[in-house]
């Protein structure tokens, strides 16, 4: 007798095997577990213990059962959780270690004060442009966004953090206006493409572009370099130890 399209394929679909489902079922409950690894490690990259524990959580579940389904989901998933545990389950050296200015560091406050305060700001911020410098390569070790703290783009750590805001307020203070205006301008301009080369420096790696993290980093440094110069020309104008 004849049988009805619809009635072959629920019958094929009652004989489809189910380890394929139970194989992606195991896929997905080890990835989930593997992200929250991940995700413990980038916020304590040197906590091991913590590490190592939650390694063994992930293996458990490919040792709880000894069904043929679930040794045929071991034979599957357990190369890819070594590989992937080897490259990136493992901690890095504790980055933070390597910084001079880090996420702890008190918040440097917005600022809000006249002249006066505004010169105090604009030294200390020198002092830090000062000490990215001759630290630059530790720094720029642990990546761009650290190379941004020192620059005040990123966080509010640095003095820099506000600093075009200071130094307008400190144009009335300058020996020569027209002088200060424009090494105002060069020195943020320069502050712009060390922020932007920094930043850019963080995503290459996953981009088309012909540009590499160090050679982008190093880019950084020479305009930081071109900054600390205008920073000077600055404090000349308005009689600043530079």
């Amino acid at each position: 007798a004849h049988k009805s399209p619809l009635l072959s394929s629920q019958s094929n679909c009652r004989l489809i095997p189910q380890p394929c489902v139970f194989i992606m079922f195991q896929h997905l409950r080890i990835f989930l577990c593997l992200a929250i690894v991940q995700k413990a490690v980038s916020f304590s990259p040197s906590n091991n213990n913590a590490c190592h524990r939650a390694q063994q959580s992930a293996l458990h579940l490919q040792k709880s059962s000894h069904d043929r389904r679930t040794f045929l989901a071991q034979q599957l998933i357990a190369p890819a959780i070594a590989s992937i545990t080897a490259t990136t389950i493992l901690p890095n050296p504790a980055l933070a270690d390597a910084l001079l200015m880090d996420k702890a560091s008190v918040d440097v406050p917005a600022f809000k004060g006249g002249a006066s305060e505004a010169k105090k700001r604009f030294q200390l911020a020198i002092k830090d442009i000062d000490n990215l410098l001759a630290n630059y390569d530790v720094i720029a070790k642990s990546g761009g966004d650290n190379v941004r703290l020192y620059l005040g783009t990123q966080g509010v750590k640095s003095n820099m953090y506000g600093i075009l805001k200071v130094l307008k307020v400190l144009k009335e203070e300058a020996e020569d206006i027209v002088e200060y205006t424009e090494a105002m301008n060069e020195f943020e301009a320069y502050l712009y493409q060390a922020e932007g080369a920094a930043y850019q420096s963080m995503f290459t790696e996953h981009s088309s572009a012909k540009s590499t993290p160090e050679s982008l980093l190093k880019t950084a440094r020479g305009d930081v370099v071109n900054m600390r110069k205008y920073m000077g020309d600055l404090a000349l104008q308005l009689n600043l130890e530079a």
